[in-house]
């Protein structure tokens, strides 16, 4: 699992037929201080959530057909978590971020 944050929405009107309606998003992975980390990935939405919003995502595609309910999903990345908060052994990170 991994802390990220939702850039952006992704719009494919053609697409693997186990997507379907289904939500992807693209995220962008922070560190714990959220602070960007890294790549950018996409990721399924099984929550409902916002472009802004702080996740917690998992990228395993095991993980990714048991929480979509399809054993074929072409899906490695999944949304699961809204992040209220992180706390540290020194101290609260905000929503912010510091």
């Amino acid at each position: 699992m991994f802390l990220a944050r939702v850039v952006g929405d992704v719009v494919a009107t053609h697409r693997h037929g186990e997507l379907g309606g289904r939500k992807l998003l693209l995220v962008r992975r922070l560190t714990a201080e959220g602070a960007e980390e890294g790549g950018e990935v996409i990721a399924l939405d099984v929550i409902g959530v916002g472009v802004g919003e702080r996740v917690l995502v998992v990228q395993e595609g095991g993980a990714a057909r048991a929480l979509s309910g399809s054993a074929r999903i072409p899906a490695q990345a999944v949304v699961v978590g809204v992040v209220e908060r992180v706390d540290l052994a020194d101290g609260e990170v905000p929503e912010e971020g510091r």
